[in-house]
């Protein structure tokens, strides 16, 4: 179960990547083009956002059943770096980012018929996708 989590995990990461560039591109290309923000445009924005909740739940159940998650509990595992970024970084980060996410398609959801909808998914969309991109463990990741 564990390895089989840890691949859908792995390959979700994927989708996730897919989805937050197409929202953020999408938003982009419709704030310099000063469109107005349609339901279109937040159908587009909850591509993004569903990606990242599927992988959120799946990263949650990864975090309880790991050996390098909940379990690796301790003082020793904030020593080591890489139990660090499995125990601590890489679970926090992904949370925060989900957060920004969430808040950002709330927010633009309210704002159809406006131009700030895109404003509001680019920021952000693109802080949340700062924070993913920052701790992926790329390491074992690309492997």
């Amino acid at each position: 179960m564990y390895t089989g989590l840890q691949h859908l995990h792995s390959y979700m990461g994927y989708l996730v990547l897919l989805g937050l560039l197409i929202s953020l591109g999408a938003a982009l290309v419709g704030l310099s083009g000063n469109r107005t923000f349609t339901d279109k445009d937040r159908k587009l924005g909850l591509f993004g956002l569903i990606a990242t909740h599927l992988q959120v739940v799946i990263g949650i159940i990864l975090y309880l059943v790991s050996p390098l998650g909940l379990s690796n509990a301790s003082g020793a595992a904030i020593k080591d770096a890489t139990s660090r970024l499995y125990f601590l970084e890489h679970p926090l980060m992904m949370v925060l980012a989900v957060i920004l996410i969430t808040v950002g398609y709330s927010k633009a959801k309210r704002q159809i018929g406006t131009n700030r909808g895109f404003k509001t998914i680019a920021i952000f969309y693109g802080l949340g996708l700062i924070l993913v991109l920052s701790r992926i463990p790329w390491n074992a990741w690309l492997d």
